[in-house]
Formats: structure tokens, sequence, C-alpha cells
């Protein structure tokens, strides 16, 4: 198989939907920006929709693929930690759990590319786990209910405080698993024991 036919085999439906989440984001920022955030949650509604269909349809079509396996899980970091930068940026969520979200996120893609490149065949051996999902969840949630509630107007406020508090302890759970997982995966320096 050519190089250029596995380019080819990466323009599957799952794939482009995944990638127009990631087109969507500057969409929800530039509507932040109008204060259009009726606009906003639409938009974030929509990108949330594509994250269920492209994994949905990978499985039905049978086009799953390495590039969809690694495009996917960004797409889902660039939407949502610009969608917590957002409403950080308008006090409507504190900010350390904007700065818990982000940072757990710059942690994971740089562990997994340090590993990469230390020749660590990440892949195979880091896996998502329950928590973790349950935390993109989490915040998927969290991001549209506040969404709503400044564009509809309205208030659900001890909701809101169970889904702070959710996305708080299953991203630090989750953050602390990867960050563990990658240490033991790491390769060992084996200096030897050299006599002098």
């Amino acid at each position: 198989m050519t190089a250029a036919s596995l380019r080819e085999n990466n323009w599957t439906i799952p794939n482009l939907l995944t990638m127009l989440r990631i087109f969507m984001t500057p969409g929800i920022v530039m509507a932040f920006a109008d204060r259009r955030f009726d606009i906003a949650w639409v938009l974030f509604a929509v990108a949330g929709l594509t994250d269920a269909l492209d994994g949905a349809l990978a499985r039905i079509l049978k086009q799953r693929s390495n590039f969809g396996a690694m495009l996917d899980p960004l797409a889902d970091k660039i939407l949502l930690d610009t969608s917590f930068i957002c409403l950080a940026l308008q006090d409507w969520i504190p900010t350390w759990l904007a700065v818990l979200v982000v940072s757990r996120d710059v942690l994971i893609v740089g562990g997994l590319a340090l590993l990469q490149y230390s020749g660590v065949d990440v892949r195979r051996g880091i896996k998502p786990v329950w928590f973790s999902k349950c935390a993109t969840l989490a915040q998927i949630l969290l991001v549209l209910l506040i969404m709503v509630e400044h564009s509809l107007d309205v208030d659900y406020p001890g909701l809101r405080l169970l889904l702070v508090a959710t996305v708080a302890l299953l991203t630090a759970a989750s953050g602390v698993y990867y960050v563990n997982l990658g240490i033991k995966m790491a390769p060992k320096n084996d200096n030897g024991n050299h006599k002098p």
C-alpha cells in the first residue's frame, strides 16, 4: 500500500466530522467575543454532536484509523480547553478550574509526545479509562449548562456547583492516572555499574 493511498484512507466521514469540530472552535470564540452566547452554545452543541457521531460512524462503517485515533482526542482538547478559557475570562467558572482542565491536557499531550519521541508505542500502552471519558462528558455538560444559563437568562446554581465539583474531581483523577502511567512507561536509563 502506497503512502498516497494511506493518506486517502484518512479522508473518511468520521475523520471529516472530527476536523469539522476543530474548525468550529474559532467560530465559538468569535461568538464569545461578540457576546453572542446563544450562537456560541448552539455551535458547541453541534460540535459535541460530531464527537458522538464520529466514534459511532467509525465503528458502524468500519472506518477506524490511526489518524482518527490521534485526531479525535486532540479535537476534544482543542474544543474544551478553548471553551473553558472563554468561560473563565467571562468569570463564569472559577479560574482554577480552567487552569486545571488546560494543565491536565497540556501534561497529557506533552507526555505522549515525549514518550513517542523516546520510542514508546503509546497507542498500545495507553487506553482511555472510564473516569477520563466521564471527565470529558462532565466538561461538555458544564460548558453547555453555563452557555444555556447566560443565553436564556436562567440559573441552575445547584446543578452548576455539582458539575464544577465533578469536573474538578474527574479531571484531577484522570490527570494523576495518566501522569503515573506515563512515568511507568518511560524508558529506563540503565547506565550500568562502572567500576573506577
